[in-house]
């Protein structure tokens, strides 16, 4: 039986998106190289309405996440090199901008490890930046279609397995 973690660090939470953008098999490419702070922004959504008895109450509308990708410097060697200077360049809408997110949460000290894949459109923000770099940020929102699994991991390659449903 594996132990729980008691304070996970940073890295313990790994965020991946499909490399392939719609391929059979996926590739999953670790976002995270050169970034110091990134978040999934869940952006909650409640409206509250008080009627005339002076009672409140709240709708709770849901949720919109975005995951902002602040730094990404284009690396020709990357897997989501060519697909980002695609969408980028040619102006790409729609599903020539679909993938596959994969976030995983390593609050264990062995595997399989909770994970979730979710279909997401990534869409770059700008491209340039100062000197250093050509910097293309990106914004990740998914679009439906979550999946709770587990990920085992061997020589840094997440393999999802989606749960049984019962």
């Amino acid at each position: 039986m594996s132990e729980t973690i008691t304070k996970l660090k940073r890295s313990h939470l790994i965020h991946c998106i499909d490399s392939t953008f719609g391929g059979e098999t996926p590739s999953w490419f670790t976002i995270g190289k050169d970034i110091e702070d990134m978040s999934m922004e869940l952006n909650p959504s409640t409206s509250t309405v008080k009627n005339i008895l002076d009672e409140t109450s709240v709708n709770d509308e849901g949720y919109e996440p975005s995951l902002s990708v602040e730094t990404y410097y284009a690396n020709v060697g990357d897997s989501i090199y060519t697909k980002i200077k695609d969408i980028a360049m040619n102006r790409l809408t729609g599903d020539e901008c679909k993938t596959t997110l994969l976030e995983i949460l390593i609050d264990k000290t062995s595997g399989a490890y909770d994970a979730w894949t979710e279909d997401v459109i990534v869409k770059p923000q700008s491209y340039g930046g100062p000197q250093g770099g050509v910097n293309i940020p990106f914004t990740v929102t998914p679009c439906g279609n979550r999946i709770k699994g587990t990920v085992t991991i061997a020589n840094k390659v997440p393999t999802f397995t989606a749960d049984a449903e019962g």
